[in-house]
């Protein structure tokens, strides 16, 4: 999703050329010295990859932020919205205030001061659970979901596109690295779990 600076708001060009940079020597320093000795042979390298996954990101990014722009919404009500929309798929379950904070890295003021934006303009409800009252459960409304929809289906049709091209055991294959992929950083950024 889009990049922002440290107070929240979309990160300039500068600094987002800066992160850019620095994101780029991270690679390089964090990459074994020989990145295609940890590739099978005949496989693309470790720098092949993240390259590409960084161009891939890059472009998501870009489609976001002109979404937030179009719709006055911040950089971190983009990722809290994919965040909520993602939560039933990713885990199962409705995204929480709490769990979402945590997604985001936000201080808890910070996630609910985000919620109202999202609840004011009609994106999102907050509803209780039935069976602990206690529990809040963020639910993306169906006319906001339409509209994403909406915006976005040129990504959808460049992916659907793109699947068209592989077979659907090749598919697999993209779909198992991506999902092994995301769960290996996941597991890098939980607490306790140092770098290196």
């Amino acid at each position: 999703m889009e990049r922002s600076s440290r107070d929240g708001r979309p990160a300039t060009a500068d600094e987002s050329a800066t992160d850019e940079s620095s994101a780029s020597e991270g690679a390089s320093v964090g990459a074994p010295a020989d990145a295609s000795a940890s590739a099978p042979e005949g496989a693309p390298d470790l720098q092949t990859y993240a390259v590409l996954l960084r161009t891939l990101n890059s472009e998501f990014n870009r489609h976001a932020h002109a979404f937030a722009q179009r719709h006055d919404l911040h950089a971190t009500d983009v990722h809290a919205l994919a965040a909520i929309l993602d939560s039933t798929a990713l885990e199962g379950r409705p995204m929480t205030p709490s769990r979402l904070a945590e997604r985001l890295n936000l201080t808890s003021g910070a996630v609910t001061a985000c919620l109202d934006r999202l609840e004011r303009a009609g994106h999102i409800s907050r509803t209780r659970d039935s069976a602990d009252r206690r529990v809040v459960h963020l639910v993306y409304n169906p006319g906001a979901r339409a509209l994403a929809r909406q915006y976005f289906s040129p990504l959808a049709r460049s992916t659907e596109a793109t699947m068209r091209r592989f077979t659907p055991a090749q598919l697999t294959t993209v779909a198992d690295f991506l999902h092994t992929l995301n769960q290996e950083l996941t597991a890098e950024a939980a607490p306790g779990r140092t770098a290196g």
